[in-house]
């Protein structure tokens, strides 16, 4: 006799074809690309490039929901966006939509009576209307300059009801929009810094030049200089590292302490010119490199220092802990 199942055994079941469901719907989506929604798609990111105001966002419940990520998403890649809810928009915030802009509405049956009035109001107006809807056939989809008919999929949920499949289905649809006009507008990773200063990602999308030690910080040496007064600014600036510079601030060479232990096994180990045993051509970065770009650069060369060069001068150092302190690591 087979046993009964156990009750975590039939919520692990019903987890995996929750997901099975929602991974359904995407390919749908995906599918749905290729044919009408892909020709729909290209006039909405037309229309959003085109807006000299902002994207609102609306929707009522779950779509709500999604709605206020998918503002938030635009706004941090580059498009400004917030979000209005409709049943506010009906007493006053309406007023925060202008002729301007463009609104993107959702709602999975096109029929949310609560955007009656947003919807209204972009039509009298002329306002760019994109609906993110099921049904071309609804209030919504009918009303819209651009409808963006998503594929009829079944909800996960077992009772066919609560919005969850569809709602992913949204999501994807808003992350499109968003990528794709971030691409276009060549948003890079130094823009999207701009909004995001804060936390891991913050962490990550810092530069060279922000991290960097400079000024009377850079431990640096002219070419003529000997071991000795190499040593000196070495213990000084404490990186395990100097410069070598020529008569015109410009990186000649580095010395490093695995470059002083290989002296040391010579004779006149102090009195020897810098030049004598620097490393040249040493690994550098450009002050615009990312955080993440220069970890890298220190573990593939296995190095714990580094200089940053502009203009083929050292206008900066850093070092693995300087990152380590930033949270990069």
């Amino acid at each position: 006799m087979q046993a009964a199942l156990m009750p975590e055994d039939v919520a692990l079941a019903t987890a995996r074809q929750t997901l099975e469901l929602e991974t359904q719907g995407l390919a749908a989506l995906r599918q749905a690309l290729d044919g009408a929604l892909g020709e729909a798609l290209g006039r909405a990111i037309a229309a959003l490039r085109a807006a000299t105001g902002r994207v609102i966002v609306t929707g009522m419940g779950k779509s709500g929901h999604v709605g206020r990520k998918i503002a938030a998403t635009l706004a941090s890649t580059g498009t400004p966006a917030y979000f209005v809810h409709p049943a506010e928009a009906s007493h006053g915030d309406l007023g925060m939509i202008q002729e301007q802009d463009v609104v993107i509405a959702l709602s999975w049956s096109g029929e949310a009576p609560e955007l009656s009035d947003i919807v209204a109001y972009t039509r009298r107006f002329k306002v760019p209307l994109i609906a993110v809807t099921a049904r071309p056939g609804s209030a919504l989809g009918k009303a819209a300059d651009v409808p963006l008919i998503l594929p009829t999929m079944p909800e996960a949920c077992p009772n066919g009801l609560a919005p969850t499949t569809s709602t992913t289905m949204q999501m994807a649809m808003g992350d499109a929009l968003a990528v794709a006009l971030l691409s276009l507008r060549g948003f890079s990773a130094q823009d999207f810094r701009q909004f995001h200063p804060g936390g891991k990602l913050g962490s990550q999308l810092r530069t060279a030049r922000d991290l960097m030690h400079h000024g009377a910080a850079v431990p640096k040496v002219p070419e003529g200089a000997t071991l000795s007064q190499a040593i000196m600014e070495m213990t000084g600036k404490r990186f395990g590292i100097t410069a070598v510079v020529d008569g015109e601030e410009r990186l000649a060479g580095v010395i490093t302490d695995g470059d002083l232990r290989r002296a040391f096994e010579g004779g006149g180990f102090v009195e020897q010119p810098v030049g004598q045993i620097m490393t040249r051509n040493p690994r550098t970065i450009a002050p615009e490199v990312l955080a993440p770009q220069i970890l890298a650069e220190l573990n593939r060369s296995a190095i714990t220092a580094i200089f940053v060069v502009e203009d083929s001068r050292p206008v900066g150092v850093l070092n693995i802990h300087d990152l380590l302190r930033a949270g990069v690591a």
